[in-house]
């Protein structure tokens, strides 16, 4: 008789659990009926006649097959039951695999679920919004958002496509869109895909809306005194001044600076607007800050010149960071400019910089100091400094040529590259402004 496979027969059909029942509890009894057919077969062939002998052989082996023919059938409905398991995980392998290269083709943060909600597949895209390799984890060990998990939760009980939005705040302020979608699979079983899940980053087009709403506050704001301003001259140069040569000298000069600010104010709203879109995406790019610096203070030295101001650049350490190269050069160029702009005639502006050890290996960050000799800002301005338009001399401000954007715009960059502005000033003796970058290990 065939060894029936001590196996878990949870996993096979009924018909054939009900068969493996049936042989195991009838095996004693068709042993008997085997031995009995081949005694009395055995008698008729040394006590009988030839054709006695033929018939009782051949009523041997008919009781024979009889008592073997469930044996027979089991083995073939497992044979069948091993060859459609074999198929059917062969199916689900690669379906498997198919998936997984779809969903590693798609740019937006994907994620396959099963039943239970354990993560089969994820994206490179969803692995940076989550990181780490979340797959094989429950849905609720990668991330807390209350709004996906209740979202996954909703569309494996009623099958429907679930919406939900999720807003991060660390480390980046971002606003996604997700789609929670069950695929109906006929005859799937738990373990296999039961939830699509699609994110659609909204960070960009909420920045764009702000932005234009950010940009008419700001523009109408700001850009309403020199257009004034212009309005009134020209009106005067066309009556008043109209053949006075000094006059419209005058009036023309002012008016070019005027212009000159509206310039520079909308080159700035435009800075700060892109840098603002860009704040969720981290850059990549591996920069020298000590070739930057140099470069910027090179690009300076005829400001310098004119004030006049002398400007020092210390020992830099070699050290290389992560970041986008052009606003970098914008902080070191907004800081040093500023400097020499507030630095009395005859004052020196000196930049330095060093390594900060961190807290734990691969934490260390690079600092690099810009010190003035000005006027010095009051301990009640310093929190506010990086404030859009905000100036703590507003007259000063624009007559040395500045928007009231500059250290909004550092403050910007240095978000996005996760680096901090620290300043410290001493009214009459000076300020320093500190940018403080993690290091790329």
């Amino acid at each position: 008789m065939m060894e029936v496979p001590n196996r878990d027969n949870t996993a096979m059909p009924q018909r054939i659990q009900d068969a493996v029942a049936r042989v195991r509890r009838n095996a004693a009894g068709r042993w008997n009926v085997i031995v009995v057919a081949t005694l009395l077969a055995l008698a008729f062939v040394l006590w009988g006649g030839l054709a006695l002998s033929s018939a009782a052989i051949g009523a041997a082996a008919v009781a024979v097959w009889a008592a073997l023919w469930p044996d027979v059938m089991l083995s073939t409905a497992m044979a069948e039951f091993e060859a459609r398991r074999q198929a059917k995980d062969a199916a689900r392998a690669a379906g498997a695999r198919i998936w997984g290269e779809m969903v590693h083709a798609l740019p937006n943060p994907t994620l396959v679920l099963d039943a239970a909600g354990t993560v089969m597949v994820m994206n490179a895209a969803a692995v940076e919004l989550f990181p780490g390799n979340g797959t094989g984890r429950h849905i609720a060990l990668i991330t807390r958002a209350p709004e996906l998990l209740t979202a996954v939760d909703s569309a494996l009980e009623t099958q429907t496509v679930q919406v939900c939005r999720l807003d991060f705040k660390v480390p980046v302020e971002r606003s996604l869109a997700g789609s929670v979608v069950p695929l109906n699979v006929s005859d799937s079983e738990p373990e296999d895909p039961q939830l699509l899940i699609v994110l659609r980053d909204l960070t960009r087009e909420d920045r764009l809306v702000r932005m234009r709403a950010d940009f008419v506050a700001n523009a109408s704001h700001e850009l309403r005194t020199p257009l004034a301003s212009l309005k009134g001259f020209v009106e005067t140069l066309q009556h008043a001044a109209k053949d006075d040569p000094v006059a419209r000298e005058r009036f023309l000069k002012i008016m070019q600076q005027q212009a000159e600010r509206m310039a520079r104010l909308i080159d700035d709203l435009l800075s700060l607007s892109r840098i603002e879109m860009k704040a969720h995406v981290m850059p990549r790019e591996r920069i020298d800050v000590g070739a930057i610096i140099t470069h910027v203070a090179q690009t300076l030295t005829t400001i310098a010149d004119e004030k006049p101001v002398t400007l020092e650049i210390g020992v830099l350490p070699q050290a290389v960071v992560l970041g986008d190269r052009d606003e970098l050069i914008q902080v070191f160029q907004n800081l040093i400019e500023n400097a020499i702009k507030y630095s009395h005639a005859g004052g020196r502006v000196s930049i330095t910089g060093s390594v900060v050890p961190g807290a734990t290996p691969g934490s260390d960050k690079l600092a690099i100091a810009i010190s003035d000799e000005g006027p010095g800002i009051a301990p009640e301005h310093l929190p506010r400094l990086t404030e859009r338009f905000y100036r703590v001399n507003a007259a000063q401000s624009r007559h040395a040529g500045g928007t009231g954007l500059g250290l909004a715009i550092v403050k910007h960059v240095l978000n996005r590259h996760q680096a901090d502005l620290q300043i410290e000033s001493v009214v009459g003796k000076g300020s320093t402004f500190r940018v403080v970058l993690p290091l790329k290990n």
